[in-house]
């Protein structure tokens, strides 16, 4: 295995979507209520044009297996939360559920973690999925609070709020 990491562009779209399709439903299922996850897969499923298109997004590949991990970060707030001053955001990270362990998901973490520390930020978040919680811990982050996070009309996405310091 030899792991690699780089910038996303808008034209990589296609197989992130394609990695997002194929390993959140996998991945969430045990987390979830089926009708839960009905509604908000297609949704968070398909990569954010934004930010394959934000020079702070990246994707972990693999010699063989291909694409194996996407996942970014953002001086702003997603969606229509505020902004806060020295607070970044973890945004859209996935990892192959193949790939779960390999240390794709961290390496994605570090490189956002340091960007973010060189960019002058003080603290990153991440609205992180309840399967994801003891990675993000493992991380460093800490769980501050439950949170529902809209992912189209009528379509909420239980989550944690997590914290960590830079």
């Amino acid at each position: 295995m030899s792991l690699s990491i780089r910038i996303a562009t808008p034209e990589d779209a296609p197989a992130v979507d394609a990695l997002m399709k194929r390993s959140y439903g996998r991945l969430l299922k045990d987390d979830y209520p089926a009708e839960i996850l009905i509604a908000a897969l297609p949704l968070m499923a398909r990569a954010n044009p934004k930010l394959l298109a934000s020079g702070t997004y990246f994707l972990v590949e693999d010699d063989a297996d291909g694409l194996l991990g996407a996942g970014g970060w953002t001086p702003t707030a997603p969606g229509d939360m505020p902004n806060t001053p020295g607070l970044g955001h973890i945004r859209h990270v996935a990892t192959d559920d193949r790939a779960v362990r390999r240390g794709v998901g961290r390496m994605i973490l570090e490189r956002c973690i340091a960007e973010a520390k060189a960019a002058g930020l003080e603290r990153l978040e991440a609205l992180s999925t309840l399967t994801a919680v003891a990675f993000y811990e493992a991380m460093g982050f800490e769980d501050i609070e439950p949170v529902a996070v809209p992912m189209g009309p009528h379509v909420m996405l239980p989550s944690i709020r997590m914290l960590r310091a830079l």
